[in-house]
């Protein structure tokens, strides 16, 4: 996909920050030495880190160059280093690693937790969440006007971009096997949007990228009115003429033991 667009992403800061911060709170640590937050975006959780841990060495990690530059100017005094998770294979052990909305594009996620686990400390955690939302209206929608467009063509791939998650007993049994205890949730948070096109502005930050990219701006435009057409009928107008945009995502806090 290309550069991810920050400015679009923070659109919506408030919102996105919200699972970070529930995802922090649960973090069963009082000290740590050292942090990394991987797929760290433009800093919005990499300074939920910095401010619960003030001691701490944190490190944010990002493949988007966009993403990084936001961050730095965001955070001075905290490293960021471009990279990618997939190959990601530190010299040093952390007391924390933080996975804030990224680990659903990569796959393997048996194997990715494992070699994730393997980088911590012992007592040290790995704090994850994840959408898991391919299965809601926004989601779906995608997947239907791609293939009942003129670019269904161009577009085959486009829903496999993303890895499908698991289920909480695969996520459980994964990290009891790379010798962590495990606390797992689900949480549905409902977001007031001021109207359908919020919703598709909220989208072409993150889920919509991969099917915007393969298209031309002309494309892509049509691409968006369809599927504004599609979310209007399927996020219906409330009495004070918001929308509510439902969207699950899972969490899981592994301390190694």
């Amino acid at each position: 996909m290309a550069d991810w667009n920050a400015g679009q992403y923070l659109k919506f800061e408030d919102q996105r920050t919200r699972p970070a911060i529930d995802l922090i709170a649960r973090v069963p640590l009082a000290e740590i030495r050292s942090a990394v937050d991987i797929g760290c975006g433009p800093g919005n959780s990499t300074e939920l880190i910095v401010n619960r841990y003030p001691d701490a060495r944190v490190l944010g990690l990002d493949n988007s160059p966009d993403m990084l530059a936001k961050a730095r100017v965001r955070l001075q005094k905290v490293t960021f280093q471009e990279g990618d998770i997939a190959t990601w294979n530190p010299d040093e052990r952390y007391g924390l690693i933080f996975a804030n909305a990224v680990l659903q594009w990569l796959p393997d996620h048996q194997r990715l937790l494992a070699r994730l686990a393997s980088c911590l400390e012992t007592g040290g955690c790995l704090a994850v969440q994840m959408p898991n939302n391919l299965h809601e209206p926004s989601h779906r929608l995608m997947r239907k006007v791609s293939q009942e467009s003129p670019w269904a063509e161009k577009l085959k791939n486009a829903s496999v971009s993303r890895e499908e998650i698991g289920s909480f007993e695969d996520y459980y049994s994964w990290l009891l096997e790379a010798g962590c205890s495990v606390d797992l949730w689900q949480t549905t948070y409902v977001h007031p949007l001021a109207d359908a096109a919020a919703i598709v502005e909220w989208l072409k930050g993150t889920g919509l990228r991969p099917y915007l990219d393969p298209l031309s701006p002309e494309e892509q435009s049509g691409f968006l009115d369809q599927y504004h057409a599609e979310i209007e009928k399927a996020y219906p107008a409330q009495q004070d003429g918001r929308v509510l945009l439902r969207f699950p995502r899972l969490f899981m806090v592994a301390q190694k033991q």
